[in-house]
């Protein structure tokens, strides 16, 4: 893919140690792309991770996997955005593995993902941990992830209360992350309403977004404090920059101890372009253009025929004469 500076969405991002005092082991980026030089397509990608391992390590294992699998995505052509986001994640997991071998200091390093990958007006998604990614549409919040915690396992199997969750002593406890022994498999799923299969969860990938919608990726420092009913009306109304900053202060305000991470992107209020939409007006262009070769084609036939006639009744003296009579 191509990088380019203007992106189809608009972007805001605000990163925050948090009230704990601890260092900043959050990392985010977000791209703009081309597909290639024919193709018009345009692509944004984000990321946000979650570092985790102590002083140093989880920063290293963070910015480790947001520079490669934004690496990875830029170079890739897009077309099978699912495969190309399972295997940076597991590359990267690998990588960072690998890395924490070769220093002991590092060792059992690792670090969450949340990716969001926008083709067109197509949404494609992968996760990795506890860090989210939430679309809000027409006033109504969804979670479009699902966490990787051993609560949320409980829940699913009905051991534990979905109320119980927030303060539960397991509530950080993350089942997978990249840069564990066992090399993790990104989560596909795209979940948009409770009560879907896993199934039904990924045929969703490929969500064409509206004019409208914002989607939100963020880190646990965010909802660890906030629940999800507070997010839609503490952006309502404001600036996009503006309400990053927002559920930020909001969270520090609930003395949020983690460090804290929020990038927002908004679909403007016009349409994004999709493929079919681009071939359409690719063939609406084409069309034009042969239709104004072929009228100066005409126009310079004519031209070379009313010369040829000039030419003729100019210079050349006719077949036929008229005979004249003599008496």
């Amino acid at each position: 893919m191509i990088r380019t500076k203007h992106a189809p969405l608009h972007i805001a991002a605000v990163t925050h140690p948090g009230m704990g005092g601890k260092q900043n082991e959050d990392r985010h980026a977000v791209s703009s792309y081309r597909l290639s030089e024919t193709d018009p397509i345009r692509s944004v990608f984000a990321i946000v991770s979650d570092g985790i391992g102590g002083h140093l390590a989880g920063e290293i294992a963070a910015e480790m996997a947001v520079e490669t699998i934004s690496h990875m995505v830029a170079q890739s052509d897009g077309r099978r955005p699912l495969e190309i986001l399972d295997n940076a994640i597991q590359v990267t997991s690998d990588a960072i593995a690998t890395k924490a071998k070769d220093n002991t200091q590092r060792l059992g390093m690792g670090t969450t993902c949340a990716c969001a990958w926008l083709i067109g007006s197509r949404l494609f998604t992968a996760s990795v941990g506890d860090s989210r990614i939430y679309l809000l549409r027409n006033g109504g919040l969804m979670q479009l992830t699902v966490d990787h915690t051993w609560v949320q396992e409980a829940v699913e199997k009905g051991i534990l209360d979905p109320e119980k969750v927030r303060n539960h002593p397991n509530v950080h406890v993350i089942r997978r992350y990249l840069g564990s022994s066992k090399t993790p498999q990104a989560d596909i799923r795209m979940r948009l309403a409770t009560d879907e299969s896993d199934t039904q969860s990924r045929s969703n990938q490929g969500l064409r977004l509206h004019p409208g919608d914002l989607l939100l990726l963020c880190t646990d420092g965010l909802t660890d404090v906030v629940e999800d009913a507070e997010i839609e009306p503490a952006v309502r109304g404001l600036d996009l920059q503006v309400a990053a900053q927002a559920l930020v202060d909001l969270a520090c305000a609930r003395n949020g101890q983690d460090n804290i991470t929020v990038v927002l992107l908004l679909v403007p209020w016009q349409n994004l372009p999709n493929k079919q939409s681009v071939q359409t007006k690719k063939k609406a262009v084409n069309f034009w253009q042969w239709a104004l070769w072929g009228l100066a084609i005409l126009i310079l036939l004519a031209m070379v025929i009313a010369g040829m006639v000039w030419f003729l009744f100019r210079f050349v003296p006719p077949l036929i004469t008229t005979p004249t009579f003599t008496p």
